[in-house]
């Protein structure tokens, strides 16, 4: 029998975001059931809430940076307990037999896999309901052990934005001694300063505005460069090991292209649309490549958050109750926050 449990959503594009009631499955043998203390606001949470990519199915209830507790677990489960500390992040299925499931990369399931909200829901049909709300019942594989050191109200977003920007330097091998530029300093571009730093990276916050600076060199930046300023950029021409560009909109990437080394890459991670056009010039002058990235698999995911255990990274954040979701929104979508929201969950179930 299915629970009724409260959420926050909306039922269309145009209507803001308000307390409804969902259904939960059932607890299934390999299923633990988590009781949500906290959850992050994504940017991509407010393009699916208002169909900006034109997929979303209504009602959607958003929210895939979750931590919580286990408040129950399935005769099955081995991996977790009652009363654990645990997370979810961007996907809670795939078909775990095809080769990227395989090879742990069931972001990239050949059947597709099933995300945290706005999913095909393969237990109960209809489409899956996300982390605003007062609990999740999720397949084991796919829950997520959090180091109990961290501050937890700051550990949600790592579910997004630290996956999605550590994946691609993980990946590429970003080592000691690397030069590493980070483009755009916002949700995605403070973890992947944080994280190059850790790594060992010299680290470089690439940004119009100079402004940012000071809050770089906070979160581990050994340096900024301002792409505006042309000798500047031309400087650092042809120095980089490699560049993480977590810019959300259309851009011109040819500039950046052109501050990397011979044989280096560059990795879209912000961008899902299309850019401006670029010179395949400056891809074949230096065998330069671009390339892009999305979130991790679930064994990286969990190499991410013990990477943060052992280096006591969390995300920048700004706690919200439930009720200021529609405002949070609004100041996202006007870069109005440094650098993630986080929600209270506690503010919806009292």
């Amino acid at each position: 029998m299915s629970t009724k449990i409260k959420a926050y959503g909306t039922q269309d594009p145009k209507s803001d975001l308000k307390e409804m009631t969902i259904e939960r499955r059932e607890l299934k043998d390999t299923d633990v059931k988590i009781d949500i203390l906290y959850c992050g606001v994504c940017h991509s949470d407010i393009h699916s809430a208002r169909n900006d990519w034109g997929n979303a199915k209504y009602p959607i209830v958003p929210g895939h940076e979750i931590i919580g507790k286990v408040s129950e677990v399935g005769s099955k489960v081995s991996k977790f307990s009652k009363g654990q500390l645990v997370g979810v992040g961007c996907m809670v299925d795939s078909c775990l037999t095809c080769s990227a499931c395989e090879e742990d990369l069931e972001q990239f399931c050949e059947s597709g896999m099933v995300g945290t909200y706005n999913g095909k829901d393969k237990h109960s049909g209809g489409h899956t309901f996300g982390g605003y709300s007062t609990s999740v019942v999720v397949t084991e594989h796919f829950v997520l052990t959090i180091p109990e050191n961290l501050d937890v109200k700051a550990v949600a977003p790592l579910l997004c934005a630290g996956i999605t920007t550590f994946s691609p330097l993980n990946h590429w091998k970003i080592k000691k001694g690397d030069k590493v530029g980070v483009v755009g300093l916002g949700g995605l571009g403070h973890m992947g300063i944080k994280f190059a730093a850790a790594m060992g990276a010299e680290t470089i916050m690439i940004t119009t505005s100079p402004e940012k600076a000071s809050d770089a060199k906070r979160l581990g930046a050994n340096g900024v460069l301002v792409s505006k300023d042309s000798d500047a950029m031309n400087e650092h021409k042809g120095t980089f090991d490699f560049i993480l560009n977590t810019v959300p909109v259309k851009h011109d990437v040819n500039p950046y292209l052109q501050l990397l080394k011979r044989d280096s890459t560059m990795v879209m991670v912000g961008a899902i649309e299309p850019l401006e056009p670029m010179n395949g010039g400056n891809l074949i002058i230096g065998r330069k490549s671009i390339a892009g990235s999305l979130i991790g698999g679930i064994k990286e995911t969990q190499e991410m958050l013990d990477f943060c255990g052992k280096h006591n990274i969390v995300s920048d954040v700004e706690m919200i109750d439930m009720n200021e979701i529609n405002t949070a929104f609004d100041r996202v979508t006007d870069n109005d926050v440094k650098y993630r929201f986080v929600i209270d969950m506690a503010s919806l179930k009292n």
